[in-house]
């Protein structure tokens, strides 16, 4: 009876998997294919000019150095989440000579928090232009959804650090973790980078990298539930969590726009 609850689970989690990632890439399909090439391209629209639609060269977003920058940061988080996956699946496997890798995981987080919360955006504070009110109430989606994925980290990075050095003993602190890849992972569908010459690819990107996030979380929750005592065997659940994790850091390692 157990081992049929178990893969009942692992079936709802693979079918919710896939239908978030097909609710984030259809419809980029949908208007990608119904866009309309033949109609005219105004020189006033922000971000096109006059010879065919692309990007004005001097426009940060879609800019070579504005490429360069954002391909930077993904690599950089891309390290920081591949730390994260090693460590976890070291755990998972329960390997007792890799025992001080538990921190690896909270520093990697808190080291990314604090690096997205400074550098996430070129024209957001504390760096760009921005005041400390545009840059977290202002009407750019993009800006305060990396600020946004900062806090997280920071917040989910100190918790795991006193948890993991056993200040907070009780169950319920193991949950912002998984809950984070969660909500982490909805928010990747709905992330924008504007008006770019890559949108497209940006999406497709950012729907497979939540995709993984949302079942790497839901595993990780599954372990926790299956196995609220820490056990000497390895877990599938956490197996998976690690996995995918890694996966995530290994794409953000060749992320490209």
């Amino acid at each position: 009876m157990r081992r049929m609850k178990v893969r009942d689970t692992t079936i709802v989690v693979f079918v919710i998997s896939f239908a978030l990632f097909a609710i984030g890439v259809m419809p980029l399909y949908a208007q990608h294919g119904g866009e309309d090439h033949t109609a005219p391209h105004d020189s006033a629209v922000p971000g096109h000019d006059h010879h065919g639609g692309e990007v004005v060269p001097d426009a940060w977003e879609g800019s070579a150095d504005g490429i360069a920058y954002s391909e930077l940061n993904h690599h950089i988080a891309g390290w920081c989440v591949l730390l994260m996956g090693l460590a976890e699946l070291s755990h998972a496997m329960r390997l007792p000579s890799m025992g001080w890798a538990r921190l690896l995981l909270p520093a990697a987080m808190l080291f990314s928090g604090v690096f997205v919360m400074i550098w996430s955006d070129h024209e957001a504070w504390p760096i760009g232009s921005l005041t400390v009110i545009e840059t977290f109430f202002g009407h750019d989606p993009e800006i305060i959804q990396h600020k946004a994925y900062g806090f997280m980290a920071l917040a989910v990075g100190s918790i795991e650090l006193f948890r993991r050095l056993g200040r907070m003993g009780h169950m319920a602190w193991a949950t912002p973790l998984p809950l984070m890849a969660i909500v982490g992972g909805v928010m990747l569908f709905g992330h924008s980078h504007g008006v770019h010459p890559s949108a497209h690819k940006i999406a497709i990107h950012h729907a497979i990298m939540g995709t993984m996030a949302v079942t790497a979380g839901s595993s990780k929750l599954f372990s926790s539930w299956l196995h609220p005592v820490p056990v000497h065997t390895s877990s599938k659940w956490e197996l998976l969590w690690a996995g995918l994790i890694l996966l995530i850091g290994a794409q953000l390692l060749i992320y490209s726009e």
